[in-house]
């Protein structure tokens, strides 16, 4: 439509009638003369309006969710960062109580055997391609550690110190094929030598050809002069299997008490025991379990009680003892007897 001043005047007309219509209804409230038209109008146009709303809702809704999209990112990301941290630590509270518990059991035994001793944690292994079974430890000179001390941890004998640097050492592995130390066996004091053999059991040479061992018998260290390289009394491992009698040796196999493959903390002797512990490093020993017994119970049948019932009836009876008792005559005087054949005869 052109600007003209009939366009103009046509506008301002429609405008005032709009005014008036308003005017009118808001003045008639619940009783406006026009309720019926805007109900009309309204049952013409709910379609109309419904359909536009069913088209414009979705890209509106689109809007919402890309001006909110931001925002939202932003909460995922905040929590996913907040369940890792709580995951991590969870994972390091768990590992704190597991290093926590092993370093216990390295004072009990330290304790038990009187030996001094600092702790340290394995933060390396020996190189894959080496046939030398090692650690390192997070210990070193700085921390008292020399070369050919006795380490442990809360099961047995893990090693001996071989390399000493400033804030590291070097560790051979008790399983090593070039570790030996001297065994004595549990109760009997009967020494030896063991030996690493990797990840098989190790071997031990009882200087006792004929010397009786069994499975289950269990040793631990003999000590050293000086103590170096072994302190007295440190637990090795429990007798796995034994071999025929030997000529001059008795040989056996040992299953450590310490797992090479799972070190963590470490305990290294710096201060050895004035006294031979002897075995009370050991664990308690294990009890035997007692072989279980079977007892069976025979409920006799009305019969066998019966039977016992007459039994006892007889055995209680003396009519039953006595032949004379059934038997009247059996039992009579014999010089009743003479007298009455006597009788007889007159």
């Amino acid at each position: 439509m052109r600007d003209t001043r009939e366009s103009r005047v046509l506008l301002l007309l429609l405008i005032t009638i709009s005014f008036a219509l308003i005017t009118v209804d808001i003045r008639g409230g619940d009783d406006s003369p026009l309720d019926a038209t805007k109900r009309g109008a309204a049952t013409a146009l709910g379609p109309v309006e419904n359909g536009v709303a069913t088209v414009v809702d979705p890209v509106g809704n689109a809007i919402e969710a890309v001006r909110e999209s931001g925002d939202r990112h932003t909460r995922i990301a905040e929590l996913q960062r907040q369940n890792a941290e709580l995951k991590q630590r969870l994972g390091s509270d768990d590992r704190n109580r597991a290093r926590a518990a092993e370093l216990d059991k390295i004072l009990n035994t330290a304790g038990a055997g009187r030996y001094g001793i600092k702790g340290a944690q394995v933060i390396a292994i020996g190189a894959a391609q080496g046939l030398s079974w090692t650690v390192t430890i997070d210990a070193g000179s700085r921390d008292g550690l020399q070369r050919d001390m006795t380490v442990l941890n809360g099961d047995g004998l893990v090693g001996r110190v071989t390399t000493v640097g400033p804030s590291t050492a070097t560790v051979l592995l008790a399983n090593d094929p070039e570790f030996t130390v001297g065994t004595r066996l549990e109760k009997t004091s009967e020494l030896g030598f063991a030996t690493g053999q990797g990840d098989r059991p190790m071997k031990v040479e009882l200087l006792n050809g004929k010397l009786k061992v069994a499975k289950g018998d269990r040793l631990v260290t003999f000590g050293s002069n000086g103590s170096r390289p072994f302190v007295p009394g440190v637990p090795i491992g429990v007798v796995s299997s034994v071999e025929p009698v030997g000529d001059v040796t008795r040989t056996v196999y040992v299953e450590p008490y310490a797992s090479f493959t799972r070190l963590d903390i470490v305990g290294v002797v710096v201060q050895p025991p004035r006294d031979d512990p002897r075995d009370a490093v050991l664990p308690p020993a294990p009890k035997a379990t007692p072989t279980p017994t079977v007892t069976v119970t025979v409920t006799p049948g009305a019969e066998g009680v019966e039977g016992e019932a007459d039994a006892g009836a007889g055995a209680g009876d003396p009519a039953a003892e006595d032949p004379a008792a059934e038997d009247p005559a059996a039992g009579a005087d014999p010089a009743a007897g003479g007298a009455a054949a006597e009788e007889d005869g007159n």
